[in-house]
């Protein structure tokens, strides 16, 4: 087991350059840079800017507009025309577009050796501090969603899988597909409107993880605080998430028990509940741990932007959402690497549960 780990953590490291590689040249050749939204910021046509966007534009352009406005001179950037090409140099040199791109490129690779993301274009802020101050939302998020679905989907579709056919099988699955039907956002609204005092009762908060007082509080009144204020978004996210899950797990302990061996077992008079978890549950689990990598990557990382805008939740959803939007490259390359990382990493670890859960499966004797 040690070796075969061993073998894919070093596959992370041409998987991790060739991914970064590609999104490098895709990003670098959308319309728009950095550069572009400066010029724009300047004309007084841009749109989303962010503080340090708006303070560092002022800066250059106090001393050269007035000097350049008025010249007529082509660039490569989109609205430059009357701005001096030097004044434009000084903005390249700012963001590093001064270099050539295969240079950035390899800048960036050595420094993402040590963790160094770089600095945020728009924020005053490095982007490692920058996904550090965002990290609590989405931790809350997708580890109490994950922990909520695989606690209540996988009894449940035990259950129904021993019950398949039976009048709790189809109520059940009548309810959880209503609930996989409703999109999270539209729910997410009607809860707030229902119980954040829109127009019936105010018994949770409308935003933020914690209230403006948190630091003030007790610790019984700290979490007591988080929990009320992470609820309705973390039930607003798992509400369409047990239908994939509990039909999955049910579809694969079905399989399992129409097999010759759990006949076998029953005739030699084993109980059905040790059939179910000594015999049945280690060989259907296998596709159930298959999916947790994709699950978890989801939840974290795609599944709560628009419960994070509508709750008010400021965190790394959102924050890969505005800064692809403004071109906020460090950030942009920095979340994704995160990203990256972190789905190759459990998809070695879903690999090694796979050895857990079934001993008879060794990688190690698997060529590559």
């Amino acid at each position: 087991m040690i070796s075969y780990a061993l073998r894919r953590f070093l596959l992370l490291i041409p998987t991790l350059f060739g991914i970064i590689l590609i999104n490098f040249i895709i990003i670098q050749a959308a319309p728009g840079g950095p550069v572009e939204q400066m010029i724009a910021k300047i004309r007084g046509t841009a749109v989303g800017a962010t503080a340090r966007f708006a303070g560092e534009a002022g800066d250059l352009s106090v001393s050269k507009i007035d000097t350049f406005k008025g010249e007529e001179m082509a660039s490569k950037y989109s609205g430059s025309r009357g701005l001096d090409p030097e004044f434009i140099k000084q903005i390249e040199k700012m963001y590093g577009f001064d270099k050539p791109a295969y240079e950035r490129f390899f800048i960036l690779l050595k420094n993402y050796v040590t963790f160094n993301l770089g600095q945020s274009y728009f924020r005053d802020i490095s982007v490692v501090d920058l996904i550090k101050e965002k990290l609590p939302v989405s931790l809350s998020l997708g580890l109490w969603s994950t922990l909520i679905i695989y606690l209540v989907s996988i009894p449940l579709g035990i259950r129904k899988a021993v019950r398949d056919g039976s009048n709790f099988d189809v109520w059940s699955s009548t309810v959880i597909i209503i609930a996989y039907a409703i999109p999270s956002f539209l729910f997410a609204i009607l809860l707030i409107v229902f119980l954040c005092g829109g127009s019936f009762w105010s018994i949770f908060p409308l935003r933020g993880l914690v209230s403006d007082n948190w630091a003030t509080l007790s610790l019984g009144g700290k979490i007591l605080d988080y929990f009320k204020h992470i609820t309705l978004p973390i039930f607003a996210l798992v509400i369409s998430g047990f239908a994939n899950l509990t039909f999955l797990t049910k579809n694969a302990f079905l399989e399992e028990i129409n097999k010759q061996y759990v006949i076998t077992a029953r005739a030699k008079g084993l109980s059905e509940r040790k059939i179910l978890y000594e015999h049945i549950f280690r060989n259907a689990m296998l596709v159930v741990v298959a999916g947790l990598p994709a699950a978890v990557i989801h939840i974290f990382f795609t599944g709560s932007l628009l419960i994070e805008v509508i709750f008010s939740l400021d965190g790394i959803g959102l924050l890969s959402f505005e800064t692809a939007l403004n071109r906020d490259y460090p950030v942009v390359f920095g979340t994704l690497y995160i990203y990256t990382l972190v789905g190759l990493s459990l998809h070695i670890i879903s690999d090694l549960a796979y050895m857990f859960v079934d001993p008879r499966i060794d990688f190690e004797r698997r060529v590559g």
